[in-house]
């Protein structure tokens, strides 16, 4: 993974993220707690107490295990200043040829959407595959899911900051 596809995270985002994390592992005793005591009342088939505690679980191991990964493989600090749009920028289109229609948004992974109020779009997706790499004044197409042709033009981008 080079250093532009890397997910590159502010230390305040970090560490919002590593929290969020170290509740969730210390609160592992009391689930386990909660899942023996429904576990307790009898008939496992028709305890809905004891599979909706399960479901929390595998719910909360779940993210556990996203945050553990998103963790280990982001890079912590401002990424590097590209000329070209760039996973982890902050990025400002407009659409078709109206200057005023424009739309601010991360593109990088939905993981660190839980930070932040920006809208975060997948590189995957369709426009973020369509502006990686473009440069500013850039004006690009691709195809919306609907199946209807979108032109944006790249306005600016820069390092997300959290």
């Amino acid at each position: 993974m080079s250093t532009t596809d890397a997910t590159w995270l502010s230390q305040d985002a970090y560490d919002r993220l590593q929290g969020e994390l170290n509740d969730l592992i210390a609160a592992r005793p009391a689930m386990a707690a909660e899942i023996n005591a429904r576990r307790e009342e009898g008939d496992l088939k028709e305890n809905g107490g004891y599979h909706a505690a399960r479901e929390e679980q595998g719910k909360a191991e779940g993210r556990i295990r996203q945050l553990q990964e998103l963790l280990r493989v982001a890079h912590v600090g401002e990424a590097p200043r590209g000329d070209s749009v760039s996973i982890g920028n902050v990025v400002v289109i407009y659409f078709d040829d109206d200057t005023e229609d424009t739309e601010t948004f991360l593109l990088g992974s939905r993981e660190i959407a839980a930070t932040t109020d920006i809208t975060v779009y997948s590189p995957e997706s369709a426009l973020g595959q369509a502006i990686l790499g473009a440069r500013k004044g850039q004006t690009v197409t691709y195809t919306a899911p609907s199946g209807v042709d979108i032109k944006v033009t790249v306005v600016s981008f820069e390092a997300f900051g959290g």
